[in-house]
């Protein structure tokens, strides 16, 4: 079997993408796990510029197939704040229980149908043989009221999805990889690496 080194240290994020994953005969583990440590700097203006940052970087240490997402919360009435920038959002050693509450702070008084928001999830590949690939997918939503859930991690208390009439938060592991922006994207970058020598989707 071989294998998939994804750009994050994010235990739960690998939990997710190797579920997700479980039917290519890949196995996907961490920079960690891959023994690549390095500090890489994001600073490209959108989703798929940041994930080919990452993929390229991690690319340059190893042989094995590498991917990297970048992700972010666009909240419509904050100008698709904080975006891009959803990591490094109030800096990017502050919890994500003091980010999420300045966002609910800010949105205090704003009804529901102008609290409209997404999910969006860019997933780059970096192949052996160089070759480059990206997708791009999203969850819409809206902003809560209050966190609300323990399972996710993040944002995903606050992002309500009316389908489900629950936040991320509060979604199974199965109800989440099916409809979250990341699932969406994994499944797109199944399909693009379908056919790929290494890679025996189902």
């Amino acid at each position: 079997m071989g294998r998939i080194v994804f750009a994050t240290g994010n235990a739960g994020k690998i939990r997710e993408i190797n579920g997700i994953m479980s039917d290519t005969g890949m196995e996907v583990v961490s920079m960690k796990d891959a023994g690549i440590r390095m500090d890489i700097e994001e600073n490209g203006s959108t989703y798929e510029e940041n994930a080919l940052i990452k993929a390229r970087a991690v690319a340059s240490m190893t042989k094995d197939i590498v991917m990297a997402d970048d992700s972010g919360l666009e909240i419509d009435y904050l100008n698709k704040e904080p975006g891009v920038y959803s990591a490094r959002y109030l800096g990017e050693d502050t919890s994500y229980r003091i980010k999420n509450a300045d966002l609910i702070r800010r949105l205090e008084g704003v009804p529901d149908d102008q609290r409209t928001a997404r999910f969006v999830c860019a997933i780059a590949a970096v192949l052996p043989n160089g070759r480059e690939l990206t997708v791009r997918a999203a969850i819409e939503g809206r902003i809560g009221y209050e966190e609300k859930g323990e399972n996710g991690f993040g944002y995903d208390p606050i992002f309500y999805v009316p389908e489900f009439r629950k936040t991320t938060a509060e979604l199974t592991e199965a109800e989440k990889n099916e409809v979250s922006h990341r699932g969406k994207a994994l499944r797109l970058m199944k399909e693009e690496l379908r056919g790929y020598e290494d890679i025996t989707c189902q």
